[in-house]
């Protein structure tokens, strides 16, 4: 049983990482992005601090939660017996759905850039992105759409 136990646990940790990150990548591009033109302005990084995306669960936070508190349930079901075994299933069930949710939200998140641009036109802007490029203050980039749709790309 405590072998099935562990699986299962490593199972729904390994689930709960999986989050679609791409779309915080300067490199990759929508389905709806491709064949459109985007507008290009220039300037160069003022300041880059590193962040971290906080990225949606694609199962929305229940394999994280629900995963956790099987477990913890499973785990609480173990100790005592009669009232007290109750007690322990709902109290391990409780604990188990909050480590759950932080393991899955720990794992749904990627390093990012915060950078602030001093655009051509004496404009300043920040975009934040995955950080899947070394960008430094100083440097000459693009910025590839507008809106809430803008990438930063090395010119």
């Amino acid at each position: 049983m405590k072998r099935l136990l562990a699986v299962a646990a490593l199972s729904i940790l390994t689930l709960a990482g999986c989050a679609n990150t791409a779309p915080y990548s300067g490199d990759v591009y929508r389905g709806n992005q491709a064949k459109t033109s985007q507008s290009v302005t220039y300037g160069t990084i003022v300041a880059v601090r590193p962040v971290q995306i906080q990225a949606d669960s694609r199962a929305g936070g229940l394999l994280g939660s629900g995963g956790g508190a099987i477990i913890g349930g499973l785990l609480g079901s173990q100790v005592g017996g009669g009232s007290g075994r109750q007690l322990a299933t709902v109290a391990g069930a409780l604990g188990g759905t909050i480590a759950g949710t932080a393991a899955e939200d720990r794992a749904n998140r990627i390093s990012a850039l915060e950078m602030e641009i001093r655009l051509d036109d004496g404009s300043d802007v920040v975009v934040v992105q995955g950080a899947d490029h070394a960008y430094q203050a100083g440097q000459r980039v693009r910025l590839i759409g507008s809106g809430s749709n803008v990438s930063v790309a090395p010119y």
